[in-house]
């Protein structure tokens, strides 16, 4: 994990033009220019292995006190649209309403919104518990259940979760997807043991999904603790990071890119990782052995 600055940096004296009537560097003092300038690159290459020093610090914290590891599912465990498109399944959502006389519902950006759970809450809002919102709901679900066939799992999640499992953490996911979906897709991994029963997904009740804490406190009292030091969320959106804090559980931040990251950051999280590999091999091997 590296918290990788932004922007250009210059270190040293800046570019010296030389022309026909400029005169060359003083050659007593070009030994000290170059002195200075490689103090200074040591220098920026210390300060950034303390950064990196103290990040992998509060990584390994994290990890070594978790005991109860709440995972988002889209993100941290696969990418559940990567052959099925979501804003397919939003445009069926639309679709429906339309073919209901419904489409009133929707203001013009909300019927162009490409995420299908943006156009569920908009319903939701205007017309809370309806069988309008149950009937879109189980379409948004039946979608996602056809994406699981498509979903990608990311990198080192497998053997995260496998080995995680393994050294005795008890593991849930709180997702605001289809439980349906999310366990469907754990059993075609051979995953579904390292969390059943534990998988807590949307419901019609729409306001209780993330960042509500709901779904945490679920999977929190169902395991048997309580919010604290052991248990860790996982996951990639700022709703994920407020349901954690709401929740009072410590947040472990993943970002498959730049934009991710920075999005987390910007929403408070201090832990970020763009890759699982670093979690994998702080987790002591089954037997006790690192």
């Amino acid at each position: 994990m590296v918290r990788r600055p932004l922007g250009n940096h210059h270190h040293g004296a800046d570019t010296l033009l030389v022309t026909s009537h400029t005169p060359g560097p003083d050659p007593a003092t070009a030994d000290t220019e170059e002195d200075t300038e490689e103090d200074t690159e040591k220098g920026a290459e210390k300060d950034t292995e303390k950064d990196t020093e103290k990040d992998a610090g509060e990584l390994r914290a994290l990890i070594m006190d978790a005991r109860f590891v709440l995972f988002d599912f889209d993100g941290p465990i696969c990418r559940l649209f990567a052959g099925y498109s979501a804003a397919g399944i939003a445009r069926e959502l639309v679709q429906r309403l339309e073919r209901q006389g419904l489409l009133r519902l929707l203001t013009e950006e909300e019927r162009r919104d490409p995420d299908p759970q943006a156009v569920l809450h908009a319903v939701d809002r205007r017309r809370r518990g309806s069988e309008v919102v149950a009937d879109l709901e189980e379409r948004l679900t039946q979608g996602e259940l056809k994406a699981v066939t498509g979903a990608q799992a990311t990198e080192h999640a497998d053997d995260l979760i496998r080995t995680w499992s393994a050294a005795g953490a008890r593991l849930a996911v709180t997702t605001n997807n289809s439980a349906r979906a999310a366990h469907e897709y754990l059993v075609n991994r051979g995953l579904a043991g390292c969390f059943t029963p534990h998988i807590y997904g949307r419901t019609r009740e729409l306001r209780r999904q993330k960042p509500d804490p709901y779904h945490l406190n679920r999977a929190l009292r169902a395991m048997g603790t309580a919010p604290g030091v052991a248990a860790l969320m996982i996951g990639d959106s700022p709703s994920d990071l407020q349901a954690a804090v709401r929740a009072g559980v410590r947040f472990l931040g993943y970002a498959r890119d730049e934009r991710v990251e920075e999005r987390l950051r910007a929403a408070g999280a201090e832990t970020v990782v763009r890759s699982l590999e670093p979690v994998l091999r702080m987790l002591p091997a089954p037997g006790g052995r690192t």
